[in-house]
């Protein structure tokens, strides 16, 4: 699959703005890995407050993020059957966020399966702005059916 646009996206997963944080994903190999593309725009609502003399995208964020674009790649490869469940994190390892990503930076996540159980899924998040990492993460996720 090459890729997939916000609104399969939005059939995927149960997100919707202002909590949407994934518009396109590409590059993706089902059950396995995927990159999700988020366009960060100064219109975000969390700007407003984080912070408004120079606005920041929260690190909690980019790690949300990079839960969607993990929940939309389990969707995809189960099926239509799990379309729209809901995704809860279990953990979040080793988080390491190494440089603001600002208005105007296109995040680019990749995310790769590390292991599945059942319906647990782990995964290992990278996030980069213009090939730069600017943030990581190791969670684990149960999807609800």
């Amino acid at each position: 699959m090459d890729k997939i646009d916000v609104n399969r996206i939005m059939q995927a997963i149960p997100h919707r703005y202002p909590f949407l944080l994934i518009d396109r994903m590409v590059e993706i190999v089902l059950g396995e890995e995927a990159t999700g593309i988020k366009n960060v725009s100064v219109n975000e609502p969390f700007f407003q407050g984080h912070f408004p003399e120079r606005p920041v995208m929260p690190g909690v964020l980019i790690v949300e993020a990079m839960a969607q674009a993990a929940a939309t790649l389990v969707v995809l490869t189960l099926g239509k059957a799990f379309e729209g469940k809901l995704v809860y994190f279990m953990t979040i390892e080793g988080a390491k966020f190494r440089r603001p990503v600002e208005p105007g930076d296109q995040l680019r996540i990749h995310v790769k399966k590390e292991r599945n159980r059942s319906n647990v899924w782990k995964f290992r998040g990278v996030a980069k702005v213009d090939d730069v990492i600017v943030a990581e993460a190791t969670f684990s996720a149960m999807i609800m059916g």
